[in-house]
């Protein structure tokens, strides 16, 4: 079970954007994620007639490591670890997922709605 996924919203920990917050578009692979406004670098590209796309300078968005972002908890206002709390067996019949746990925010013990 990933404690970060799509459609989190993540605070940036360290590195060049830190501080600034976004939501997680997608997963790259098992360590990488792709965030909306985070890591935007200027990459110039060639003009390319068989495709029909112009040159130029375009900003292009680009993954960053898992272990430097933090989910954001909205009633501390603040980032925060994720934890994973076991379900019995009638919460796993209810829930109808395949998921041995839930997600919950380690700081007040709250599920994380995803």
């Amino acid at each position: 079970m990933n404690k970060l996924r799509k459609g989190d919203q993540v605070i940036v920990l360290t590195g060049r954007d830190k501080g600034k917050r976004g939501v997680i578009s997608k997963r790259v692979d098992d360590q990488r994620l792709v965030v909306d406004g985070v890591n935007v670098v200027k990459k110039h590209v060639k003009p390319n007639p068989m495709k029909g796309a112009t040159g130029g300078v375009v900003d292009k968005t680009l993954s960053i490591h898992q272990s430097n972002l933090a989910i954001f908890n909205p009633a501390t206002g603040k980032a925060d670890r994720v934890g994973i709390k076991l379900l019995n067996d009638a919460d796993k019949l209810q829930r109808k997922t395949r998921d041995n746990g839930v997600r919950i925010y380690r700081s007040n013990g709250q599920e994380i709605k995803a």
